[in-house]
């Protein structure tokens, strides 16, 4: 007998409602936030990103991908913005259609940083960073493959300047319709860069002390809770994350203070990457535990989880809901695929990122029957 998502309510804390600061989920299965570089002319979101959502809105809570909050905040080709009114007009297609099939979704608010390259910046200035220091390797842009662009530091006078750009990204997406906010604190991003001591080697207020490398990820969180409520604001980590050229000399420290900065400012969320393991060696430490003790409001977790490993994770308390990512690309209704044991459809690597409805809004929702292994 197919269990439904019903059935699998009644046992599981996975399937449970709840309520993530003023937003009531239908489950605790959210959507990660997942570039797929698929906006249209000055960045604008599509009808086709509207699709995509709509297809998705049985997670308990979208969290959409990242959007830059200006233009300085770009770092890749076709990534939507929110930071002019045909932004906010793209984005409220996106949120009616999701609310149309009784969804909740979140905007994810970005600013890259040094991830970025002179092509991707406006006239063609050098993106910026807490410290000079250049990510390695190279990122895609217009032009295909470059090497990282060398970052300017920022001046110290420019910051409230960028604090304000998150304010005016977070307001327009709730004009456009969005139930919450998402503060993009994780990956190598700007916030992270500032957080982290491998990224951050400034000596004036917003440099060396943790309490200085917090300093700018407090002034922003601040402002955006103050601009929409706290209660529909939440930020994303990632501790022991190492892409993008990131490190920290002691991540537990950085973050039990990044999450207890959270706490104090009454954020509704805090979502952390922190990879499922079952203590194989060479793992990072799992750091679920240190923001555990410092964040009493909704704790999120991401990172290789399934159903099995979400519900344990829930079970034992150390979190309160699960966010999935690749698992939604391929499997638009995941919820009720979880809830049945259903095969999952694993995605095509090769449509993550550009590209047009192939692998983006082509998957079709599960028939009850055996899913295919490729899409």
């Amino acid at each position: 007998m197919t269990t439904t998502l019903a059935d699998a309510t009644t046992r599981s804390a996975l399937f449970s409602p709840d309520v993530i600061g003023t937003v009531p989920v239908a489950n605790r299965i959210i959507m990660a936030p997942m570039t797929r570089n698929r906006a249209g002319a000055g960045n604008v979101p599509t009808e086709m990103m509207a699709e995509y959502y709509a297809q998705r809105a049985s997670a308990g809570l979208i969290i959409t991908e990242a959007s830059q909050v200006s233009a300085q905040g770009v770092g890749y080709p076709n990534t939507p913005g929110i930071y002019t009114d045909e932004h906010e007009v793209g984005w409220r297609r996106v949120t009616d259609a999701v609310h149309a099939r009784g969804g909740r979704i979140a905007l994810q608010l970005w600013h890259v940083g040094r991830v970025s390259h002179v092509s991707m910046q406006p006239d063609r200035l050098s993106p910026v960073a807490p410290s000079a220091i250049p990510v390695q390797g190279k990122i895609f842009t217009h032009d295909g493959l470059q090497p990282y662009s060398m970052p300017r530091p920022l001046e110290i006078a420019e910051l409230p300047g960028i604090v304000d750009d998150f304010v005016r990204g977070a307001r327009r997406a709730i004009a456009a319709g969005m139930d919450a906010v998402e503060l993009h604190g994780a990956n190598g991003y700007l916030l992270d860069q500032f957080l982290r001591d491998g990224s951050n080697h400034r000596t004036d207020a917003y440099g060396g002390s943790l309490g200085g490398r917090l300093r700018f990820v407090r002034e922003v969180a601040s402002a955006v809770a103050d601009a929409v409520g706290a209660d529909r604001v939440g930020i994303r980590f990632s501790p022991t994350s190492v892409g993008n050229t990131m490190s920290d000399s002691d991540p537990a420290t950085t973050f039990h203070a990044a999450a207890q900065m959270a706490q104090s400012l009454g954020l509704a969320w805090v979502h952390v990457v922190d990879p499922v393991t079952n203590g194989e060696a060479g793992q990072p430490p799992r750091m679920l535990p240190v923001l555990r003790a410092a964040f009493d409001g909704t704790l999120i977790v991401n990172g290789g989880y399934r159903r099995g490993s979400a519900e344990a994770v829930l079970a034992r308390g150390e979190a309160d809901a699960v966010s999935f990512g690749v698992p939604f690309i391929g499997n638009p209704d995941l919820p009720a695929r979880l809830a049945a044991d259903a095969p999952l459809v694993t995605a095509d690597r090769s449509a993550f990122y550009g590209g047009d409805a192939r692998g983006y809004i082509d998957y079709p929702a599960w028939d009850g029957g055996d899913a295919p292994t490729a899409a």
